[in-house]
């Protein structure tokens, strides 16, 4: 990668494929030093340190350790785009940016990150995955392939978002704001949603008729229920809370696991 030059910041040294390595594999573990102190700072942190090595003087230096102590402070932001300030901050920090403007930097990107982040993953990508891995089970999958399935698509989401957050932060630099308003961000939380939905209402009757197929009269009475549940959640958009749903579906799972 190499940093794009911009007004707003002279162009920063080039890092070496290890380096990257190094920085890109450390934000699988950006919440390994998670506490109610600096929530995710120490890891932002630890994710930045093998770019803060090419300050001058190195890691003995007194810029090394101002550096490190400043990005260590308070950060909060979803633990997948935090990639985005990991590489920002690196360019920021190797390009001679004032302390005073990186701090408002760093204060500025947590809200964006946060809720950027919460939409498209937790409220769109995962459910997406989760409802892919009941499809195959509802095709009569074995348990191995769902899981499989499940995590490899997952993760195929998870480590793009990671990769593309650390390389447009360090080509933008300060200026990455106007990335967040990329179409995948903007509008992929409701396509995925779209998506989800779609897929939903396949894999829905496919695992109440694996499930209770020797059942003809109950599997009359679930996919009843499910298509009046659907309807009400379609009434009541906008007012039910999606965590409360979740807990009653879960409760509901538990009482026809016990039952059957």
């Amino acid at each position: 990668m190499t940093a794009a030059t911009s007004p707003a910041m002279a162009p920063a040294p080039r890092l070496s494929a290890l380096t990257w390595l190094n920085i890109f594999t450390r934000t699988l573990a950006i919440q390994g030093s998670w506490n109610y102190e600096s929530l995710m700072g120490n890891g932002i942190g630890f994710c930045v340190e093998p770019a803060l090595r090419k300050l001058p003087g190195g890691v003995k230096s007194q810029a090394f350790k101002t550096a490190l102590t400043r990005q260590s402070a308070y950060f909060n932001a979803h633990p997948y785009l935090a990639s985005v300030a990991v590489g920002a901050l690196a360019r920021a920090e190797l390009s001679g940016v004032t302390a005073e403007r990186i701090e408002r930097f760093r204060t500025a990107l947590c809200g964006p990150l946060g809720s950027v982040g919460d939409r498209l993953v937790w409220a769109a990508w995962l459910p997406f995955c989760s409802l892919v891995g009941l499809l195959c089970f509802g095709l009569g999958s074995s348990p191995a392939v769902v899981v499989f399935t499940f995590l490899i698509l997952y993760n195929l989401g998870h480590f793009a978002l990671r990769a593309w957050g650390l390389y447009v932060g360090w080509t933008r630099g300060l200026t990455v704001a106007s990335a967040l308003g990329n179409p995948v961000l903007r509008q992929g939380p409701q396509h995925v949603a779209r998506a989800a939905a779609a897929t939903a209402g396949v894999a829905v009757p496919l695992v109440a008729a694996r499930l209770l197929g020797h059942h003809v009269a109950l599997l009359g009475v679930v996919l009843g229920s499910s298509a009046v549940a659907a309807l009400l959640l379609v009434r009541l958009h906008g007012r039910v809370e999606g965590y409360k749903l979740a807990l009653v579906l879960i409760a509901i799972f538990a009482l026809v696991s016990v039952a059957f």
